[in-house]
């Protein structure tokens, strides 16, 4: 099973002599095949060392094995498919300037830094799924990532240049793209330990995910002679506590020449005196999003935590309500609460309820049945008396868009309680009832504008319906553009199309009857927007 042959050796013995790993030797060769790289590396040390070992005249037994890529193209036509089953190969024995030390063991690699050695065993492995297991989350697959040292890029790029030039030699080109990249070699090594440990399949579509992060503290400044060379690729960036990322160093490395390279950095790199060290090893699950409708009763209820200069003015929120129920049940960290527009404090949403969604933050439990949904929408609807929640459900993330999506082509419906400083009649209002489409121009309200910016929008009052009440009372339902990017009918400017706010809305309700108008209740009775799907109580 072993994957060298003889065209191999003399990579193979340089690189070893230098202090590299089997499975670095493996990369470099071009082994781009799983199942040498799955073996424990105590058998792929002894194994290269007898296969380094190996003097000419020895026999080399045959087994069905497919070659390297580099060598599978060269011997084609000669149809040879088969390589040596102990490893055993026919070249002379290794120069004294590249010793086999029988505690090879026990040398950490220079290009890897250990990562392909003690770091893809299956003791370490086993390490990392116990940390899995007592992190609480609920998964059925995973997703492994790794984050190595900038640094290792370095080293890789050096041992690259020094096989490059022994190949030049015979007259082989190396490309970069003929090395097997070290993430993808430790990922051949490690998916199947973690499935065969954990039970679930690797999915690199899963929302759970599993990463490691090593570091290496002894080669830290490997990179530092770059940030002079190529300086225009190092740039102080937010969150990152050094500018020698791993995309940055790699910018760099495409950019230097390679006498450049030569000149700054030994090829190959020196052996270090330690492996890498593990810096974090961490759990999350991506963010699941629960949608519904809510109802709001209450007329003073915000939304959303109402907090003015640090004081918060009520003790509650719609948002609290209704997403504390979920932050307990799903146990994650955090939520993020959206909806179909919004009301206003004393304003109550009535009829079919407001859509709403809400995003739980690295939940730990994440499936649930039907039942248990339904179940929860009961529990936040006998807590409190002032909202009510329907049609609550899972949905995905690209399905909540469809809460924003045709907003400006929606309508909404209200319902105002309105007095007038004079007397009125049922026949004084009546003709509200005639006006159709009506276009109105609302600057920004002297409310709002110390946090939105000064405008003038123009807005459409589809219809009005009135109901008299008495002489200085009047009810009036309104279906108005819904709107989302602007500032539309929202609520909260009902209140100043019947004020007129100081003149800033034409026209208004109070110009239109010639009289002094405010409102005294409003009701959001429908947003008319088909989402959530509707459920079966």
């Amino acid at each position: 099973m072993f994957p060298l042959t003889e065209e191999n050796k003399h990579v193979a013995q340089l690189l070893h002599g230098a202090g590299t790993c089997p499975r670095c030797i493996f990369r470099f060769c071009g082994v781009d095949f799983h199942a040498p790289y799955k073996l424990p590396y105590k058998e792929l040390l002894h194994d290269l060392q007898k296969f380094l070992e190996t003097g000419k005249d020895e026999l080399i037994l045959e087994v069905p094995n497919p070659p390297p890529k580099k060598i599978r193209l060269q011997n084609l036509e000669d149809g040879i498919d088969e390589l040596s089953q102990n490893g055993e190969g026919g070249v002379s024995a290794i120069e004294e300037k590249c010793p086999i030390s029988q505690n090879s063991a026990l040398n950490v690699c220079n290009v890897c830094l250990g990562i392909l050695q003690e770091f893809c065993e299956k003791e370490f492995i086993k390490k990392v799924c116990q940390k899995v297991e007592v992190s609480g989350f609920e998964f059925t697959n995973l997703v492994f990532s790794v984050s190595f040292p900038p640094q290792l890029s370095v080293r890789e790029h050096a041992a690259w240049l020094l096989v490059k030039q022994e190949m030049g030699k015979q007259s082989v080109s190396l490309g970069r793209n003929d090395v097997v990249q070290l993430k993808e070699a430790y990922k051949w090594i490690t998916h199947p330990l973690f499935t065969e440990e954990l039970g679930v399949p690797i999915d690199g579509k899963s929302l759970f995910e599993v990463s490691v992060v090593f570091a290496h503290p002894e080669t830290v400044e490997d990179c530092h002679f770059l940030g002079a060379i190529c300086p225009d690729c190092f740039k102080p960036a937010k969150n990152k506590q050094s500018v020698f990322t791993r995309m940055a160093v790699m910018k760099a490395l495409s950019k230097i020449k390679e006498e450049d390279f030569r000149k700054q950095f030994p090829c190959p790199p020196n052996s270090p005196k330690a492996v890498c060290t593990v810096h974090e090893i961490e759990c999350a699950h991506g963010a699941v999003f629960v949608a519904g409708r809510y109802n709001k009763y209450s007329r003073d209820l915000p939304q959303t935590p109402w907090i003015i200069d640090g004081e918060r003015k009520l003790e509650s929120s719609v948002e609290e309500l209704i997403s504390d129920h979920l932050l307990t049940v799903f146990k994650a960290e955090s939520f993020n609460f959206s909806s179909s527009g919004r009301e206003d404090v004393d304003v109550r949403t009535l009829g079919n309820g407001r859509p709403f969604a809400v995003e739980l933050v690295n939940p730990h439990r994440v499936h649930f049945t039907s039942q248990e949904i339904k179940e929860l929408q009961q529990k936040i609807n006998k807590s409190s008396n002032k909202i009510q929640v329907r049609d609550l459900q899972l949905v995905t993330r690209e399905a909540v868009g469809h809460m924003k999506e045709g907003e400006e082509e929606k309508t909404k419906t209200y319902s105002a309680l309105i007095w007038t400083n004079k007397a009125i009649q049922k026949m004084d209002i009546e003709f509200l009832n005639n006006v159709k489409d009506l276009r109105i121009d609302q600057k920004t309200p002297l409310r709002v504008l110390h946090r939105r910016p000064l405008a003038v929008r123009t807005r459409v009052i589809h219809s009005m319906e009135t109901h008299y009440v008495d002489e200085h009372h009047f009810r009036l339902h309104l279906k108005t553009q819904a709107g989302t990017s602007f500032f539309c009918c929202h609520p909260s400017y009902i209140k100043e199309f019947v004020h007129g706010d100081f003149g800033r809305t034409k026209p208004n309700i109070g110009a239109l009857m010639s009289m002094t108008a405010d409102i005294l209740e409003l009701d959001v009775e429908s947003v008319d927007v088909d989402w959530p799907p509707a459920l079966d109580d």
